[in-house]
């Protein structure tokens, strides 16, 4: 198990990002982006692009300079389909809400033209996730993604579905702000009754969705299902000044976040 330190609570909420991180649509993802990208100077948005010298990562930077250069993605990065869109943006955009909200809206037109096969990212996907529901945890999904899309989504993947092994689900267009606001937490914790502290795992694989659960006040587990080393870990996760958000634990898989969920349950048992 990569852990870069443990969680302070066993978990009685488990949240889930969506995309990347419990099922693999970024066939549909990469081929929105394909028809994004090119209309940014149409939407007004390549001025907006972050700065020069205002980067997280030099890594960073690259990627926005050759966006701004040539309206795309770099040929390796679509190749290696490692970043979520949500990434993409906030490298691309960074503070600048609006322009965000632009690029998300434009995604979800493009998004509608593509989706549609959903695959489990683990062939045990599902047997996990019952297995979390009945060591007692309550489960819940989020997604950046509108409502119409995930809906479609949960419905299907797998042939049958896994609508029925969550409590919750928020999408992208329930709340005000998308991640890395920490909206969807909130709400989906609301929607639950449950309290937002450290006794909620959220799980993700992006940056953004770190944020989001140190925003929250949650604790934050990096699904590291894209198999990042730990020298690039530190790379996307500073703990600086500008950039302090750091993940609480580090899983390579599902079976990995079940055993990390059982350690403290079995602790609270034999302690209680």
């Amino acid at each position: 198990m990569s852990i870069l330190q443990l969680p302070h609570a066993p978990p009685r909420v488990l949240l889930f990002d969506w995309h990347a991180t419990l099922v693999d649509t970024m066939d549909a993802m990469y081929y929105a982006l394909d028809d994004v990208l090119p209309r940014l100077v149409g939407l007004g948005l390549i001025e907006r692009l972050v700065p020069p010298g205002q980067s997280k990562t030099i890594e960073d930077a690259r990627l926005v300079k050759y966006v701004r250069e040539h309206a795309r993605l770099h040929p390796k990065i679509r190749a290696e389909r490692r970043i979520s869109r949500t990434d993409i943006f906030e490298l691309l955009f960074g503070d600048d809400q609006e322009a965000k909200a632009i690029a998300h809206a434009e995604f979800d037109r493009s998004y509608e033209r593509h989706f549609g096969l959903v695959r489990p990212m683990e062939r045990d996907a599902r047997a996990q996730l019952e297995v979390l529901r009945a060591l007692g945890i309550r489960l819940g999904v989020l997604s950046n993604r509108s409502r119409r899309f995930m809906a479609h989504e949960i419905y299907t993947v797998d042939g049958s579905g896994w609508h029925e092994l969550f409590d919750t689900m928020v999408c992208g267009d329930d709340v005000e702000r998308r991640k890395p606001h920490p909206d969807l937490i909130r709400k989906a914790l609301s929607d639950l009754g449950a309290a937002t502290d450290e006794g909620c795992w959220y799980v993700g694989d992006s940056t953004t969705d770190i944020t989001a659960a140190k925003r929250a006040g949650v604790t934050a587990v990096f699904y590291n299902g894209a198999g990042w080393d730990r020298h690039w870990l530190d790379r996307i996760f500073p703990g600086t000044d500008r950039h302090p958000h750091r993940p609480d634990a580090v899983v390579a898989d599902l079976g990995e976040l079940v055993a990390l969920a059982r350690r403290f349950l079995d602790a609270v048992a034999a302690a209680g």
